[in-house]
């Protein structure tokens, strides 16, 4: 709900939000701080995917019109999986291998900070004992995906 208002695109055409959640059991996590992983990585979607749009004629939205796709699932009885999948220019590998660096951006000066997910990384892996991937394909997709147990833990005596 959030980030609603930015899902309107170029000639008004919204950015479609596919939703494909399976069923979760309860999950232990700090949910205000995978909140602003989701946020995250939901508005470097939105970014890159009206990014693209401007160099797209209406026809061509309309023909493959923006998307984002989030998926849950279990992958085994003690961890769930979150995938959060964009169907925008996707991502050159030189720039994946730097994604999760701290202070490191592609948006000009003044839009970002290279903070968002070096953050989001630090709070899967560290804070939730988790791990957090992205696949990208050039021209096509973006996905990350965000693996974490259903049962929180304490880690370092640290909440």
């Amino acid at each position: 709900m959030i980030l609603q208002h930015r899902l309107k695109g170029k000639f008004d055409q919204e950015i479609n939000v596919v939703k494909n959640y399976g069923n979760l059991p309860l999950v232990e996590c700090k949910a205000s701080q995978l909140n602003q992983v989701f946020m995250n990585i939901i508005c470097n979607a939105i970014d890159a995917l009206e990014e693209r749009d401007l160099q797209r004629t209406f026809s061509e939205i309309e023909q493959q019109p923006s998307q984002i796709l989030i998926c849950t699932k279990m992958l085994d009885s003690h961890h769930v999986q979150i995938r959060i999948v964009d169907n925008g220019l996707g991502i050159p590998k030189f720039v994946q291998e730097r994604l999760f660096d701290p202070f490191f951006t592609t948006k000009p000066v003044g839009k970002g900070t290279g903070l968002g997910l070096s953050i989001s990384h630090q709070i899967v892996t560290e804070k939730h004992n988790g791990s957090l991937r992205c696949h990208s394909i050039p021209d096509q997709e973006t996905e990350f995906v965000i693996e974490i147990p259903i049962r929180y833990k304490c880690i370092n005596n640290v909440l």
